[in-house]
């Protein structure tokens, strides 16, 4: 873009040459700069008078922070002072450091300050490290390597060494958009307009370049030579700036006609890459709505009733009486009349306090809704996200800015083969994110020429999640409906589901789970529902049942467990599974493991939290998240895994002198765990064609169960004659009916000299022989 023809201003020699500093007060009717002399200037805007003088102030002043009441300079020197705009005078250092201060800021209440030094009393928190954006600078470098805040608060942006300015996000320290390509020299200094939508920079190329924040393209650019600090005011149309000579250029009507409407938009976001104020992709949420919203339709005007006087009499429209009070001179006291055609209460002070007990009657109150998400995938960072993460492997997309790339890899690549394809679509979910929704679905093995296929939906319907299974696609959608897909694109079925909007979905084989958000509770929140169904039977299994939830919980991810049992990991890091699903009317959720007490936390050495990925092999894989991620990211994580371990009671505390007090309650766990394992086997045999080892599985599992009970006895017998009952009762929960287990049990009371115990063993082992238990029972 050529340089834009300006009217130039005359400069104000306002310091000594060397670094100046410029700042507005926040309702912008002053100005401050400061020096590398004793005195700070007070400019009032709009005035072409001389400035107010605040002399004897410290020399090399190198930070400036204002409010409307006072404003804080910082020097060379290390200190940082406070002086009053409503005397001009100084009044008191706020702190010294021992070497030069560097920035200073104040808090949006004044309250605050924050200094920044070559050092520090206290070593700050390293919370994220973006490496190699900015280059090492001397305190005395003219260019620049300040980080400036969008007034969103939700980014940084940031001078390069390649000179330009690089947009990062506060969440997660990575790179968004950049505005690239306007100067030829490195940046001297840079400022968000107060609405976020502009960006200024200038240069060492003895340019000004104003960007567009949205497009991340030049609007104008001006020749003006030194320019080390530049102000936006904080709501006119003006811009100041200063330059390595002292001199102050202060230019009211800087912006074109054109320019100026972006200036007088409202705030706009910062330029992200995929905005998460725009977009919830994946398991990014959005903020829960809960208590009133306002209408935005306006009330009609009053009608009287069918026997009014009005409506008897009519319109009196021209009549002499009609507004015989008339406000002809301006003086004012004729009544308003509002919009519904009665008398305003404008004559009225203003209440104290706001009136909290009435509301507007035209606004509705909204619950608190449980938003959709996809299971596996993560939110838009930077440019990437996953769109899938399991055992079978990992998908990402990369936003390319006019299309995205899909990546997809296996752990397995022996029995499948990685590939990469252009996205001119941007699938999102296997679906669109603006356009038209699409289900795109592509095998990995096919005898034919082409196996994979697309369908798009009716126009509004959008894709919320979308699962896999071996027989069936099935997808959600915004409109509330179940869409089930064979592998090959034929229709199956379509319902609408009963709770709802949807949240989310999940398949194994022919069942498929959705879950949607239910009737409202006495919290104002919705409850969550599943549904379980086997499509190609056409049986439902769970209809409308509750997900077990503890209070202030969100579910984080729901899938099927390699034996087909579903599962759920929720925000307070516990893992449950469904246990009797098969039955309507008994199933029930089961802790598997609450990661909270992982023994790898305990004490706090470690603070991390857990990505879920899969339950297989009677284990938990996950990816690990440290340094407060939520999200896995890249490089690609790895995968970890824990054993289960239901949250029974709390383990008693070992000692040297007890090395086995623990061992019951770690007994007792393992026993718990072993029989809902055997339940779920047994309930995948019960409603399957079992095979002959998932058979000899059943009967291994029966025969773990029955050895925690006896090694359960042997801790009891152990303890003491006092704890027979229990040791019974344990006894009394074997399941071995040839009595061998038994037999072994009565041999354990025996040895440790429990005679009437191993007594009454034997008196059940007779009456399990003869059948007489189960007749009790």
């Amino acid at each position: 873009m050529a340089t834009i023809p300006h009217q130039r201003v005359r400069g104000r020699p306002a310091h000594p040459n060397g670094p100046t500093f410029l700042t507005y007060t926040p309702d912008g009717t002053k100005l401050i700069t400061a020096g590398s002399n004793n005195v700070i200037r007070v400019y009032i805007t709009g005035s072409d008078g001389e400035p107010t003088n605040i002399d004897d102030c410290q020399d090399n002043n190198t930070a400036l922070a204002a409010n409307n009441d006072l404003f804080i300079a910082g020097a060379e020197d290390g200190s940082v002072c406070v002086y009053s705009l409503e005397t001009y005078l100084y009044e008191r250092m706020l702190t010294r450091c021992t070497l030069p201060i560097r920035d200073v800021a104040l808090s949006p209440d004044g309250k605050w300050a924050a200094v920044a030094s070559d050092i520090s009393t206290e070593e700050p928190m390293l919370t994220k490290k973006c490496d190699g954006l900015i280059r090492r600078l001397e305190s005395d470098d003219e260019r620049s390597s300040k980080a400036i805040w969008h007034p969103d608060g939700r980014a940084f942006a940031i001078p390069t060494v390649t000179r330009d300015v690089q947009v990062v996000s506060q969440d997660d320290g990575e790179k968004q958009r950049a505005f690239s390509g306007g100067h030829m020299g490195d940046i001297t200094a840079l400022a968000w307009s107060p609405n976020g939508a502009m960006l200024a920079t200038s240069a060492s190329d003895r340019k000004i370049v104003l960007w567009d924040s949205r497009t991340q393209k030049t609007i104008a650019r001006y020749d003006y030579t030194g320019v080390i600090n530049i102000a936006w005011h904080p709501h006119d149309n003006i811009f100041s700036f200063v330059t390595s000579e002292g001199e102050l250029f202060i230019y009211p009507n800087f912006l074109s006609a054109e320019n100026l409407r972006i200036f007088q938009q409202p705030p706009q976001p910062a330029p992200f890459i995929q905005d998460p104020l725009s977009d919830t992709p994946g398991n990014a949420r959005k903020t829960l709505v809960n208590g009133i919203k306002p209408h935005s339709e306006t009330r009609a005007e009053r009608r009287g009733t069918p026997d009014s006087l009005d409506d008897i009499l009519g319109p009196q429209s021209g009549g002499e009486e009609e507004d015989f009070v008339e406000d002809d001179d301006g003086a004012g006291y004729r009544e308003g009349i509002n919009g519904h055609g009665k008398r305003s209460n404008g004559h009225m002070d203003g209440l104290d306090r706001p009136d909290v007990k009435r509301r507007n009657p035209y606004q509705t109150w909204q619950p608190e809704i449980h938003p959709p998400f996809q299971p596996g995938s993560t939110p838009w960072r930077g440019n990437r996200r996953y769109l899938c993460l399991n055992l079978t492997g990992f998908v990402w997309t990369v936003d390319q800015d006019t299309h995205h790339t899909v990546t997809v890899e296996f752990y397995d690549r022996e029995q499948h083969r990685d590939f990469h394809f252009t996205d001119p679509y941007l699938y999102d979910k296997a679906c669109l994110s603006e356009n038209p929704a699409t289900i795109f679905y592509r095998p990995h093995e096919t005898w034919t020429a082409r196996a994979d296929w697309r369908t798009q939906l009716p126009a509004g319907e959008n894709v919320t999640s979308i699962s896999l299974s071996d027989s069936y696609v099935v997808v959600t959608t915004s409109t509330n409906y179940v869409r089930v897909f064979t592998l090959f694109g034929t229709p199956f079925t379509i319902y609408r589901q009963k709770s709802s909007p949807t949240v989310t979905c999940a398949s194994w084989r022919d069942y498929i789970l959705t879950m949607g958000n239910g009737a409202v509770g006495g919290d104002g929140c919705t409850k969550l529902l599943y549904t379980i169904e086997n499509v190609m039977r056409d049986e439902v299994c769970q209809s409308e049942d509750i997900v077990a939830l503890t209070d202030n919980a969100q579910i984080k991810s729901v899938f099927f467990s390699d034996n087909g049992d579903p599962c759920i990991y929720d925000s307070s890091g516990t893992l449950l599974i469904l246990q009797h699903w098969r039955t309507p009317g008994q199933a029930r959720w089961v802790p598997l493991l609450d990661t909270k007490t992982l023994e790898r936390l305990a004490g706090g050495r470690k603070e991390e939290t857990y990505w879920p990925v899969a339950v297989a092999q009677d284990k938990f894989h996950c990816i690990i998240l440290k340094g407060g991620d939520q999200y896995p990211y890249f490089p690609k994580p790895l995968l970890s895994e824990f054993d289960f371990k239901i949250p029974c009671t709390t383990a008693a505390v070992e000692d040297s002198s007890n090395a086995s007090a623990g061992e019951g309650p770690r007994l007792e766990e393992s026993f718990v765990r072993s029989s809902l394992m055997l339940s779920l086997l047994d309930d995948l045999i019960s409603a399957t064609h079992a095979s002959h080892s998932q058979r000899t599985e059943l009967s291994r599992r029966e025969m773990e169960v029955d050895k925690m009970l006896l090694q359960l006895l042997n801790v009891e017998c152990r303890e003491g004659e006092e704890r027979g009952m229990k040791a019974l009762e344990i006894v009394g929960l074997m399941r071995d009916r040839s009595g061998k287990m038994l037999e072994a049990a009565g041999k354990v009371a025996g040895r440790y000299g429990r005679l009437v115990l191993q007594e009454k063993i034997n008196e059940l082992a007779e009456r399990r022989l003869m059948g007489m238990d189960e007749e009790d029972t």
